[in-house]
């Protein structure tokens, strides 16, 4: 799918991620680009910037996202492309306290399928439309240093491939988005971990990466390409994958 002439919204957008995805359909010339976050100051000058549409927005409410798709269709049309990319990262692992595991699940998991609930139907309905939901190479391969972040990416990517077998015939198409580091507010402090260990890349090359990959219609979006490799050699051989984690995770606990 080209984004020219299409309506998109975009969460998690006041800053990183999503503000580099709304900038750059605005540039390839998107119909309406509705924005939202929860935080209301910068997602409004976001909005400002591309000549969008700002909602406050707590993903985790599903009467908000709902909220958020109705104000979007009354702005501009129905919604052709609905990237769910808001997310947070805590470390910690079986450990973290129940309300850290409750977070991320609402954000990272219940949030994609808020979104799914409130414009898959309608698009299946038109025979065309995209979901493109954030996850993380973490929900491809792990993360040494969150099991929060780790499980829940993971629920992340099998949700993106459920979407995609029940709605593909219908011309829904669905990608998951799985970088490794990239350099916003999340990643602040953390640019020597383990994620990075590819390189940290700008938003913007981020966003380059997800509307070629679009346009192509693949399912898994990958900025850093070296996951793929990572991903072939985990399938081959898991135990021998465990224990290069293993590795892993004691050099970068000894640093």
């Amino acid at each position: 799918m080209k984004i020219e002439g299409k309506v998109a919204v975009v969460t998690g957008a006041a800053s990183g991620i999503g503000r580099a995805l709304a900038r750059r359909f605005v540039a390839e010339g998107a119909r309406g680009v509705a924005v939202a976050d929860r935080q209301a100051g910068p997602l409004q000058a976001v909005a400002d910037e591309i000549g969008g549409l700002a909602v406050t927005c707590d993903v985790t409410d599903e009467a908000a996202v709902r909220a958020l798709a109705a104000e979007a269709e009354e702005r501009f049309g129905p919604i052709d492309v609905f990237c769910s990319n808001a997310g947070v990262a805590l470390d910690g692992g079986e450990e973290a306290p129940d309300e850290e595991w409750r977070l991320n699940w609402d954000v990272h998991v219940m949030a994609h399928v808020y979104a799914a609930r409130a414009v898959a139907p309608k698009m299946a309905a038109r025979g065309s439309g995209y979901l493109v939901n954030t996850a993380s190479a973490a929900g491809l391969l792990t993360h040494v240093g969150s099991a929060t972040y780790a499980v829940t990416k993971h629920a992340a990517v099998a949700l993106a491939e459920y979407l995609s077998i029940a709605y593909g015939d219908r011309r829904v198409r669905v990608s998951v988005l799985c970088p490794q580091a990239v350099r916003t507010a999340m990643t602040e402090g953390r640019e020597e971990g383990v994620a990075s260990i590819d390189g940290m890349i700008e938003p913007e090359a981020l966003a380059d990466c997800v509307v070629e990959t679009m346009e192509r219609e693949e399912f898994l979006i990958l900025p850093h390409p070296q996951v793929l490799e990572y991903i072939r050699r985990k399938a081959a051989d898991h135990d021998r994958w465990l224990t290069g984690m293993r590795r892993l995770r004691s050099r970068f606990a000894d640093d």
